[in-house]
């Protein structure tokens, strides 16, 4: 499993990166360093010790070595040492690696080596130092960065918080001074300016709605004086007819603006069958294919209840089946009710592009015209799908038609 790169571990990665390279950069100057200076004074010891030796061993004195030290001369200089050129080296001896002076005085060549030179043991005395500081540095480096990816990124979390929680009216670190308060004055002021324009909106549309109401009304009540009194003029029942129906439609949609203004949570949420929705909708559909080819009917494979007004039920799964059975000229239109999912399928034209694109965000200006009026019915139905958490899904049929499936969660 791929762990999340938070900026707190992108911080503490770059301050190890960077002791890891200037541990790095030093480790390697300190290692020339001591080989240098090791170099540098064994040379020197070797040189001082044959200034000693060579005179004496001239001079037919005893010349006596510590251990570790030697002196070979002339015939005694061993065989794998004896052609090696002048001057200070490494060569191997007796199995080591040892450092070696070759030299000539007036008697003939002679051989200075040292096999186990104190220079050594300083060398990894050295070497473990350096390696206790550049691990100390790196550790050190780590607390550092944690640190300071701690005072850096937990004020962005506490506002992070803060905004997701939506807890506190007032937001952290809006009196700092630095780039943390510009973002969180940012944020504010970002924050005010959406709620306002949700409550300017809510309130819009509820006095809108409420003064839609009366007209309404009125237009209802006319309606139905007239259909009383054309009983003997069937078309102009007909037509009172009409006007009653778009009248009593209407009412509808401004009752489910109503309720979609007021906050989620201030609404009652009785237990609502989905079935007896459906069942409701399917019949009151029925007129709208009146002299066509269409046949409509609902296969209930499963019923559930969603906790939600039967009024935004209604108008979300009424808009769906009545667009599908006004917009399918032949064929079918069938609804489904599975694993909490409502599904109304038909063999319809399917969806205008410019609709699909309003209803996915991807609005490019295109007025909506001819059967693009049905856009509004889909838009109040996603609206009321926001309103009860629920999704809505829009797929073509492989052949013809649209497919659209309201997901209720559990």
């Amino acid at each position: 499993m791929t762990q999340t790169r938070t900026l707190r571990r992108r911080i503490v990665t770059a301050y190890l990166y960077f002791a890891l390279a200037i541990c790095t950069f030093f480790g390697l100057v300190a290692s020339f360093a001591v080989h240098g200076v090791e170099d540098l004074l064994v040379d020197e010891h070797l040189q001082s010790i044959a200034e000693w030796a060579s005179p004496r061993y001239s001079s037919g004195q005893p010349v006596d070595m510590p251990s570790g030290l030697a002196f070979y001369h002339g015939a005694t200089i061993p065989a794998e040492l004896r052609h090696l050129p002048l001057g200070v080296g490494r060569a191997s001896f007796e199995g080591d690696i040892a450092h070696v002076l070759v030299g000539e005085d007036h008697v003939g060549r002679y051989v200075v080596i040292d096999k186990a030179s104190e220079f050594k043991s300083i060398e990894r005395v050295i070497y473990v130092a350096i390696t206790i500081g550049l691990l100390g540095f790196v550790a050190f480096s780590f607390f550092l960065g944690t640190f300071i990816a701690r005072g850096f990124v937990d004020p962005i979390g506490r506002l992070a918080e803060s905004v997701k929680s939506r807890k506190s009216s007032v937001l952290p670190l809006l009196d700092n001074e630095d780039e943390l308060g510009v973002l969180a004055r940012a944020f504010d002021a970002h924050t005010a300016e959406l709620k306002q324009f949700l409550a300017r909106e809510r309130f819009f549309t509820g006095d809108v709605s409420h003064e839609l109401r009366t007209p309404l009304t009125i237009i209802i009540g006319a309606a139905e004086l007239l259909i009383d009194q054309t009983a003997d003029r069937p078309t102009l029942q007909a037509a009172a007819k009409r006007i009653l129906h778009a009248a009593q439609d209407a009412t509808e949609c401004v009752s489910t603006l109503l309720l979609l203004a007021r906050k989620p949570d201030s609404l009652e949420r009785p237990e609502t069958s989905v079935a007896d929705v459906i069942h409701a909708e399917v019949e009151r559909s029925r007129q709208l294919l009146r002299g066509k080819p269409v046949t409509l009917h609902y296969e209930e494979e499963e019923d559930f209840t969603v906790c939600a007004r039967q009024e935004l039920l209604t108008s979300a799964i009424g808009n769906l089946v009545r667009n599908a059975c006004q917009y399918t000229d032949e064929g079918t239109v069938v609804v489904h009710t599975y694993a909490r999912t409502v599904s109304v399928e038909d063999t319809g034209p399917g969806i205008p592009d410019v609709i699909r694109a309003r209803l996915t965000d991807r609005a490019d200006g295109t007025p909506l015209v001819g059967s693009a009026g049905s856009g509004l019915g889909l838009a109040l139905v996603m609206r009321i799908c926001e309103h009860l958490g629920a999704t809505l899904e829009i797929a073509d049929q492989p052949a013809r038609g649209s497919i659209f499936r309201i997901h209720f969660p559990a």
